[in-house]
This record gives structure tokens, sequence and C-alpha cells, in this order.
């Protein structure tokens, strides 16, 4: 993944904004702050356009539209990349776009509803994903999702959720070719980069 320094500031700056704008607002997901630690939404929005992430799928919890989703939605309107958000409970998708059109992000995200176990099959080099450790099946998905093994990133939320079970770092290192490192960010989340062996031998 090629670092791109602007992009990753555009971000940064746009959701740093957000944040101060409607951080008091009960109508919008930026009111509900408090389950996300303060610096982890400019952050991960800043990670995924640095990296000029391409493609980015996030799996969410009974929550619906959170602050993670508007981080990645601000990610995707800085770099045209195409951001699929998955529920896996019925979520009212008019509510779901009112929510992002606080933001003037409702034209960045895609919005699928159905199992995350079989609607995750349909995405291939996933550059940037989020998966909520609340979702039943997350051990599932971290055997079959299918990330870009050049250079990718996958963050866990809610991981105090998973009360047994290894973590994703742990499941991806049984890949043949790949290596990866994995490193807290924040309470109850946790960030893995991946990338192939043979890759790393030529940087």
């Amino acid at each position: 993944m090629k670092w791109s320094a602007q992009d990753a500031m555009q971000a940064y700056l746009h959701t740093l904004q957000l944040c101060k704008t409607h951080s008091n607002d009960e109508d919008c997901p930026l009111g509900t702050r408090n389950i996300i630690q303060p610096q982890c939404m400019e952050f991960i929005s800043a990670l995924a356009a640095g990296n000029q992430a391409k493609l980015m799928v996030q799996v969410t919890s009974h929550q619906g539209i959170n602050p993670l989703t508007i981080a990645l939605a601000v990610a995707a309107k800085h770099t045209k990349a195409r951001f699929v958000c998955i529920f896996h409970q019925l979520q009212d998708s008019e509510n779901c776009r009112a929510q992002l059109s606080c933001y003037d992000l409702e034209d960045a995200v895609e919005l699928v509803h159905g199992n995350p176990c079989e609607v995750i099959m349909e995405f291939k080099n996933i550059d940037f994903a989020v998966i909520d450790c609340e979702f039943e099946g997350f051990l599932r998905l971290f055997e079959i999702i299918d990330v870009n093994i050049r250079g990718s990133i996958v963050v866990v939320s809610n991981i105090l959720e998973r009360r047994i079970g290894a973590s994703f770092g742990e499941v991806i290192k049984g890949r043949t070719g790949v290596e990866c490192v994995t490193r807290s960010i924040g309470e109850g989340m946790e960030l893995t980069r991946i990338g192939s062996m043979s890759c790393s031998k030529t940087q």
C-alpha cells in the first residue's frame, strides 16, 4: 500500500471537524462518540485514506451506523474508494441514509443487509476492513475474509466481547506466505497490518 500523506491529512482534518461540529448532536452517530476513544476516529480515517485503500468493508453490530462508519466514509470520499457497510441485522435504510446525510456522506457508503459471512464472500482483495466482535460469527469472518495480502489493514472493535477464540492476527498467521503485526489502538480495539512475505523481502 503506497502511503499518501496528503490524503491522510485531509481525512484526519475532515473527521476532526465533523467531530467538533456534531459531538453534541444526539440525532447523529457522533453524538454517541463515547463508545470509541477520542482519537481513534481521526486515526482510522487517516490510516485508510493515507494507505489509499480501494476497497473498504465494515461489518457492524446492532448499532447500525456508528462513528467508525463515519471515519471510513470520510476516507472513501477523499480517495474515491468503494466502501461497503454490512449490517447483520435489519436496519432502516432510510434512517441510516439520514444519519449519513448529517455529514454529507450518504453517497460515500454502500449499505448491504445480510449474513456477513455470506456477503463478505462477494468481495476480494479487501484493503481495509472493520469487524465488530459483537457479531456472533466474527471468528468465521476472520477465517474467510479475503484481504489483500500485498498490503491491507483489519481493525477489530469491541474485542472485550470476544470472550473466547483467537484474535484476527492469530488466524491470519496461519495463511501461507502471509505475515502480520497486531497492535492495540485503544480500549476494546486492535489493528492488524497484513503483508506478504515476498513483499517484505523486497522492501
